[in-house]
C-alpha cells in the first residue's frame, strides 16, 4: 500500500484504497460503466461528476458552459475535447 491510502469499503463489499476522501469504488465504476453514448468515453471520474450532478444526456450538458463544467470535482480538461465532439455530432455545444 503506497503512503497516505486508506482502505475503503463500497457498500458492495469491494475494497480498495484511496488518497482522497473521493468515495468512488473503481469495481463498481466499471460495472456500471455504459456501453455507448458520450458516457462511456470518459474517464470514471468525470462521467461520475456529470451523473451526480444530473447530466446524462448532450441535452443536459449542452445546458451549461465549459467552465461550469471544469468546476465539477472529477472533470479536467482531458474530458473537454471528447465532450465538445459528442456535442457537435448532435448539432449542439456548450452553452456561451
Amino acid at each position: 500500500m503506497a503512503a497516505g491510502k486508506s482502505l475503503r469499503i463500497c457498500e458492495k463489499g469491494h475494497k480498495f484504497y484511496k488518497t482522497s476522501e473521493c468515495k468512488s469504488c473503481p469495481a463498481c465504476d466499471k460495472e456500471n460503466k455504459p456501453n455507448s453514448g458520450f458516457l462511456s468515453k470518459l474517464s470514471a471520474p468525470a462521467r461520475n461528476a456529470l451523473v451526480f450532478e444530473g447530466i446524462d444526456t448532450l441535452e443536459k450538458l449542452s445546458n451549461y458552459t465549459e467552465k461550469e463544467i471544469l468546476k465539477l470535482h472529477g472533470i479536467g480538461p482531458a474530458s473537454l475535447p471528447i465532450m465538445r465532439t459528442y456535442l457537435k455530432e448532435e448539432g449542439l455545444s456548450f452553452k456561451e
